[in-house]
């Protein structure tokens, strides 16, 4: 395996958080393909769930491998075999909701929720019996975990443990094809994936992504966000598959909301003084930058999550690339010296 060349001293290391969001993750694979082209950008942490923890282990095994040129072909090799492995059902998609069995005017007849309702109340284990999972295919074609686990960039994926009812954070060392299935696992349509005797569903539900990892680690301290749910809509949603929609994204958007909640009141406290940075509590004075969803993806609805048909898929990566270049031009400058995002007045 070849060593990934050293770090620019012009580089400013950052850590990345990269929500899930199923098919929408094109849309981080574009601003990171755009990143790693710039390569000024020295990325050290990766905190991830669901899709993003997907994109962050193609991410580290390439950087592992031969950095960013490597990388960007790593990624590039996830996203095709994402495409090329079943169609939309690769994150889940139950074919009730596929396009060709579900055209706008059949979603827009009055029977067509009861129907999807009673669809979708048959269990994984039930319509999926022998537990096939297209997704494990994808994931030990296009990364090398061997690298991974190697890796000196840190990886934190999170999986939400279903007896416990709380979240783990596997690291570095623990990442496997089964951690990233966990940490992706909708409960409605795959069976719980079961890691050291504990089932786990989707890392999304409780912490999407984690970023109290990177608060207790030696990291940077400069954190990316990469959000894939909108956090705000400028309508009321009315019809019942809007109201859903919005539903799902508020509740996949609630961990990381939380999160940001405390890291604002600590940052507070340590401007006022009232708290030391970088003493025996660990606090630390954190910059934030963000590429945000919300102008980029607010146009799409949840059935598009399933959607892996290339040209969708192609065109959420265009639209990633163009986020990734106007955060460059207007966010870079920040980086180790000032937050570039106002975290209360954005997501709070």
């Amino acid at each position: 395996m070849s060593k990934p060349k050293p770090a620019s001293p012009k580089r400013r290391p950052v850590c990345l958080a990269l929500q899930g969001g199923g098919s929408h993750g094109a849309f981080q694979w574009g601003v990171l393909d755009r990143l790693l082209e710039d390569d000024r950008l020295d990325i050290r942490a990766v905190t991830a769930a669901s899709a993003g923890a997907m994109n962050a282990a193609a991410l580290i095994s390439g950087l592992a491998e031969g950095g960013a040129e490597a990388a960007r072909k790593r990624l590039d090799t996830l996203w095709r075999e994402v495409n090329q492995s079943g169609g939309r059902n690769v994150f889940g998609d139950s074919t009730i909701w596929s396009s060709a069995f579900s055209p706008d005017w059949l979603m827009g007849a009055g029977f067509w929720r009861p129907a999807e309702t009673m669809a979708l109340s048959l269990s994984p284990y039930q319509f999926n019996p022998f537990n096939l999972n297209p997704l494990k295919r994808v994931l030990d074609t296009a990364i090398d975990f061997e690298a991974v686990r190697g890796s000196d960039v840190r990886l934190f994926v999170a999986a939400t443990a279903v007896r416990q009812g709380r979240s783990r954070v596997f690291q570095t060392e623990e990442i496997t094809d089964q951690v990233l299935l966990a940490s992706a696992c909708l409960p409605h349509l795959f069976q719980a994936v079961e890691i050291d005797g504990e089932p786990y569903w989707d890392g999304g539900y409780l912490a999407n992504p984690a970023l109290w990892p990177l608060f207790y680690a030696d990291t940077p301290d400069d954190i990316l966000l990469m959000p894939l749910n909108p956090f705000r809509r400028d309508e009321t949603p009315r019809a019942a598959g809007e109201i859903m929609d919005r539903l799902n994204e508020i509740v996949f958007n609630a961990p990381l909301v939380a999160e940001l909640r405390a890291v604002a009141f600590v940052q507070d406290l340590i401007a006022e003084g009232r708290l030391t940075p970088d003493g025996p509590d660990r606090y630390r004075k954190l910059r934030l930058h963000a590429v945000e969803a919300d102008p980029w993806l607010g146009d799409l609805s949840l059935s598009s999550k399933f959607d892996t048909e290339w040209t969708f898929l192609t065109g959420l990566k265009a639209r990633g690339r163009e986020a990734g270049e106007q955060w460059l031009a207007t966010c870079f400058d920040a980086v180790g010296d000032r937050s570039s995002v106002d975290v209360k007045a954005r997501f709070l």
